[in-house]
């Protein structure tokens, strides 16, 4: 060996490994296959449904819905990036994966990770425009804009991630061709490397905290100034709706930013957690936001929600039967007054 204590002075590296995520529950992997199908099936089923009440109902093709369509749609592609390989260690206790699948794998999940951030501050920019300049939103919250925000979007997801996978590519991996994972995340990698990996930590470390330090320091700025403006709407129902929608905008903005600084925390510093903890608050983290963003949106939203209950249920959704009266008493009203 050499003076590092490992073995890279035989230039071993591995091009193949094994994803062996909860390696503790061994006994129960096996059972936990149908239950972690149900979730994947119901994460794409739950997010694709309220992506298609956006996408058929005219009415609701404003920023506001075409943004909370891109994120659903991104929770599906985070999703599909994780869980299929997950369920495949489930079924099998070594899971292989190649060194270019791995890659390919961390990409996806850091790129769609990053998408979620992005398109969160472009929500904020959203409400931001509605609530403290409602007079000028049509002018400024156009198409074109849309466009912009969405070239931002992943040109900025693209310069996190690709540098993250160009400098695990180049890392040696010498210590085991076993990951202590379900899936192939950036500091599982380097916890197999050898040599000199103190610039890739410090990296993954500054990467993180510039991106989530600079985004929580915009939705906090902006959402103290929406809820502050919100405040100063005479109108009480006015007030209520502002207040309502952007409470939905925070319960996503804590589920996402909450459970990825729970992850970091553990992996950078609890070293006495179990491996199976670490991959479970892995799993929050990455999991979470696509089970419960379609239900805080399909829920909260009230427009959303009377299109999802119509097509589910087949009919006008409770609140629509209860104004229904009220639009036809002014249907008459307007045919009898004089053209």
């Amino acid at each position: 060996m050499g003076e590092d204590g490992n073995t890279s002075i035989f230039n071993i590296s591995y091009t193949n490994f094994f994803l062996v995520g909860f390696p503790g529950l061994q006994e129960w992997r096996p059972l936990l296959v149908l239950p972690i199908t149900f979730l994947y099936v119901s994460i794409i089923c739950a997010n694709a449904l309220v992506i298609h009440t956006v996408v058929a109902q005219r009415n609701l093709h404003q920023p506001m819905y075409v943004l909370i369509a891109l994120l659903l749609a991104v929770n599906i592609c985070a999703a599909t990036a994780v869980m299929p390989k997950m369920l495949e260690g489930f079924v099998h206790y070594a899971n292989p994966i190649s060194l270019h699948g791995c890659l390919a794998q961390m990409f996806f999940i850091y790129f769609t990770i990053l998408l979620d951030y992005n398109l969160l501050l472009a929500m904020a920019l959203d409400r931001y425009v509605a609530i403290c300049h409602p007079l000028r939103y049509t002018d400024l919250m156009t198409s074109r804009l849309l466009g912009l925000l969405a070239i931002l979007a992943l040109t900025r997801s693209l310069g996190v991630a690709v540098p993250l996978v160009v400098l695990t590519a180049q890392a040696q991996f010498c210590r085991t061709g076993v990951i202590q994972h379900f899936t192939c995340e950036y500091i599982a990698l380097l916890s197999i490397a050898c040599g000199d990996l103190i610039f890739n930590n410090r990296l993954g470390l500054v990467m993180r905290l510039v991106t989530v330090t600079f985004d929580l320091t915009l939705l906090g700025t902006s959402y103290t100034r929406i809820i502050y403006a919100a405040f100063q709407i005479s109108s009480g129902g006015a007030r209520a709706k502002a207040l309502h929608t952007c409470g939905s905008h925070l319960l996503v903005i804590l589920t996402i930013y909450l459970s990825g600084l729970s992850t970091s925390i553990v992996f950078r510093v609890a070293r006495t957690v179990s491996q199976d903890v670490q991959n479970l608050l892995s799993a929050i983290y990455l999991l979470l936001p696509g089970a419960l963003n379609p239900i805080i949106y399909g829920v909260r939203t009230k427009e959303i929600r009377q299109h999802v209950e119509k097509l589910l249920c087949g009919k006008e959704s409770a609140q629509n039967v209860r104004e229904k009266p009220k639009r036809l008493q002014n249907m008459r009203v307007e045919r009898k007054l004089p053209g």
